[in-house]
């Protein structure tokens, strides 16, 4: 855990100290005239060091400061697995979104089509609603997840099968540094277990997660995440009170049609080292039964109106 924290604090690390090398040359300069000027060294040095504090403020928050009128975005993908959190959710699908908000509120819509595996016998839609704020970074939101095969306030069935509603909250460092941390629990869902002392305990299955991106020249970006369970919860199948669920790598590859339109390539591999240490078997590929396997890759094809 340790060891995730330090990696992800690294790139906050070396673009500050990326920052304060081309302010160096700048502060050596304005010191020899401050001294011409008569004015005193401390004195000069804390002026510096008090301006220096809020431009390296300004520049890691600049983009949070900007006025937020009407948002809107929708896309669409094809895809060859539906993998999330570590969890496998479907084989072969069709994702679509679409997003409107005002002020930092918003109301988002996402829609899944597909089969449950790859005998192409079961299809599973799924419908998520999404009502949440988002501003300076910050995003809490509401999320209802609804399954076509139970009622729509029936969260009885099994969780995988049935309805849920979580609370979600994530934060982004800054656009220039996209260190993200996510946290997200279970409110109504079929989400219990039993102890052992016979006792039903609602588990309010929770899930956290750290993640980077980082982007390139020629639209290409690279996206690594750890995802963990602090809990007995369905992401460990109630079975460990901490586990590592998720860790997660994406490349992807981003073509603008026009100033609004792009469309994006993506490949996907996820292990989940909480189901590999508890089964090895389970890291083999079987298309009757990949809800069991602890390692999973994907490939997207995706449009989208930014």
């Amino acid at each position: 855990m340790a060891l995730v924290l330090c990696i992800g604090a690294l790139p906050f690390v070396f673009s500050a100290g990326a920052y304060a090398g081309e302010k160096a040359k700048g502060n050596i300069k304005a010191k020899g005239e401050g001294l011409v000027k008569g004015e005193g060294l401390e004195a000069k040095e804390a002026k510096e060091a008090k301006e220096e504090k809020r431009d390296i403020a300004q520049w890691l928050w600049e983009d949070y400061k900007k006025p937020v009128g009407l948002t809107y975005n929708a896309q669409a993908r094809l895809q060859a697995s539906y993998l999330w959190r570590g969890l496998y959710a479907g084989a072969a699908n069709i994702q679509a979104s679409a997003n409107v908000g005002y002020g930092g509120l918003y109301l988002d819509m996402w829609w899944n089509v597909g089969v449950t595996d790859w005998t192409f016998r079961t299809f599973q839609p799924e419908v998520d609603l999404s009502l949440g704020f988002n501003r300076w970074g910050l995003e809490v939101f509401v999320l209802y997840v609804y399954n076509f095969n139970t009622g729509f306030f029936d969260f009885g069935n099994y969780p995988n099968k049935g309805n849920r509603l979580e609370i979600d909250a994530a934060y982004t460092l800054s656009k220039k540094i996209p260190l993200k941390f996510l946290w997200s629990s279970r409110v109504a869902a079929s989400d219990c277990f039993v102890n052992a002392a016979g006792d039903t305990v609602r588990a309010f299955s929770s899930y956290f997660e750290l993640s980077y991106t980082h982007n390139f020249p020629l639209g290409f970006s690279l996206y690594g995440a750890v995802g963990m369970t602090p809990w007995k919860s369905i992401y460990s199948d109630f079975d460990k009170d901490f586990a590592v669920v998720n860790v997660e790598l994406r490349a992807r590859k981003d073509w603008s049609v026009s100033t609004r339109c792009g469309m994006m390539l993506q490949v996907q591999l996820t292990v989940n080292p909480n189901a590999l240490a508890t089964d090895r078997a389970t890291a083999r590929w079987h298309p009757y039964a990949p809800e069991g396997q602890s390692i999973n890759a994907n490939i997207t094809y995706g449009v989208y109106l930014k």
